[in-house]
């Protein structure tokens, strides 16, 4: 495993800090940006709560390091143009993000379809999606129609046109 000397949220935020993303731990309000100002403690001490990687290079090869994760409940993907739908399809597959994220946000990443957007209904905990500048999609209403049928708690706003 990747992660086993750092501890996986540890080697998840310094990959993602790497790629240009932000995290967020639990009991923090401040994002952390800035790879050298990563806390260091105890093994497990920090826990990884949002990530927002707007305008990262984050891309499928990295997405492993999301597996050890367990208490992320927001991502946020908005100008990311190495996300597509195999990422989307990698991150539904992770069995601990199933569990905990709630909220998710695809903004402006040209290279996810309708396809990507529909293997979110993995992630069974999902209550918000916000999907906005996305050309890939091609059949809006069926797309939404298939998440909110495996999902019927989740609430999706829609800006695609």
């Amino acid at each position: 495993m990747i992660f086993s000397a750092v501890g996986p949220d540890r080697a998840a935020a310094e990959w993602l800090l790497r790629c240009g993303a932000k995290v967020r731990f639990q009991g923090f309000d401040r994002w952390q940006h800035d790879y050298n100002g990563l806390p260091t403690g105890p093994l497990g001490r920090y826990k990884i709560q949002a990530i927002d990687a707007t305008e990262s290079c984050i891309m499928y090869r990295g997405f492993d390091h999301l597996d050890g994760l367990e208490h992320v409940e927001e991502i946020k993907f908005n100008k990311c143009i190495y996300i597509e739908d195999t990422c989307l399809e990698r991150l539904s597959s992770v069995e601990n993000l199933q569990e905990c994220l709630n909220t998710m946000e695809v903004v402006s990443c040209g290279n996810v379809t309708d396809k990507g957007i529909i293997a979110l209904h993995r992630l069974r905990n999902l209550e918000n999606l916000f999907l906005s500048d996305l050309p890939g999609i091609k059949d809006k209403q069926m797309t939404v129609d298939r998440l909110q049928t495996a999902l019927p708690r989740l609430v999706i706003s829609l800006d695609l046109d």
